[in-house]
């Protein structure tokens, strides 16, 4: 879980980067690897 936490912090930073240098495309797909670690971090707790 820690592991997962860490990784979706990573990639918050680096999307909050991508905005600020206007890279969107980055941008959004760093938005796509939060998404899935935030589903992976629910999964975990759900069971």
């Amino acid at each position: 879980m820690k592991d997962l936490t860490a990784q979706y912090e990573i990639a918050k930073q680096n999307s909050i980067e991508f905005m600020k240098k206007g890279q969107i495309g980055a941008y959004l797909n760093a938005l796509l690897e939060m998404n899935k670690y935030k589903r992976l971090m629910v999964a975990i707790v759900a069971n």
